[in-house]
C-alpha cells in the first residue's frame, strides 16, 4: 500500500534551519507530485511547497518562498523540504502528501517542528 513516512522534524531556534524528509513506498514515486503540508494547533491546513514528478518544477507560497526548498531523488522514493531561517510561526506539524496542486490522496504521519524564539 501508499506510505509516506516523514522525518527531520525537532526544536530549532528561531534562524535555524531543518530538514525533512519524506519516504515514500508502494507506488511508482516518478509519477506523483509531492507536497509539504503544515497544520498549527487553531490554523487551517497550509501547503508550503510543490514538486513536480520529474522535471523539478516547484511551487511556494509566500509565507515560505525563498526560505524553504523541496527537493526530490527519485531513485531513493524521498522528498525533502529544506526549511532555512525559520521563524516561530513555522511551528506546526509538517506533513508530505501526494500529489499536490490537485487533491492529495495520501498522507503521511506528520513530524512536528517547533521554533523557539
Amino acid at each position: 500500500e501508499v506510505q509516506l513516512v516523514e522525518s527531520g522534524g525537532g526544536l530549532v531556534q528561531a534562524g535555524g534551519s531543518l530538514r525533512l524528509s519524506c519516504a515514500a513506498s508502494g507506488f511508482r514515486f516518478d509519477d506523483y507530485s509531492v507536497g509539504w503540508f503544515r497544520q498549527a494547533p487553531g490554523k487551517e491546513r497550509e501547503g508550503v511547497s510543490c514538486i513536480s514528478p520529474s522535471d523539478g518544477s516547484t511551487y511556494y507560497p509566500d509565507s515560505v518562498k525563498g526560505r524553504f526548498t523541496t527537493s526530490r531523488d527519485n531513485a531513493k522514493n524521498t522528498a525533502y523540504l529544506q526549511m532555512n531561517s525559520l521563524k516561530p510561526e513555522d511551528t506546526a506539524v509538517y506533513y508530505c502528501g501526494v500529489p499536490c496542486g490537485v487533491r492529495t490522496a495520501y498522507w503521511g504521519q506528520g513530524t512536528q517542528v517547533t521554533v523557539s524564539s
